[in-house]
């Protein structure tokens, strides 16, 4: 098991979480549900589930019938996104100096804002990266 940890929590500090493990790099979402949860794209990382500790009480939506998203119902900050699996989805820039990720792919380029271009070089993709 690694030593590897990472801290982070919403803006008013009512929601803290601890990841024990790696984090996956750093995917940008560029979905419709994401741009009206954030107001623009989510930049995510995920962890396995079970790794992820969290003190405090988030709020979950359910956003789909396959997926909720938690925030903190004091602040409002966006935190998790959950599709059910084995990982929890977390928000990247929720995650405590230093995060020690990296930012890989953009998702669901279809869905794309038209009021910014993303030109980073990382690959884009149509839908998710599966």
């Amino acid at each position: 098991m690694t030593s590897e940890t990472h801290e982070g929590g919403c803006l008013c500090g009512a929601v803290r979480y601890r990841v024990r493990g790696p984090l996956n790099p750093v995917a940008a979402c560029h979905c419709r549900q994401c741009q009206r949860t954030s107001g623009n794209y989510v930049a995510a990382t995920s962890a396995r589930r079970e790794a992820v500790g969290i003190e405090g009480e988030p709020r979950w939506f359910r956003s789909s019938k396959t997926a909720r998203r938690g925030f903190c119902a004091a602040c409002g900050s966006n935190l998790f996104w959950d599709g059910g699996g084995d990982r929890l989805s977390i928000h990247a820039g929720t995650l405590d100096a230093p995060a020690r990720v990296a930012l890989t792919r953009h998702i669901f380029c279809a869905d794309k804002g038209d009021w910014y271009r993303i030109a980073d070089g990382l690959p884009q993709f149509l839908g998710p990266d599966l």
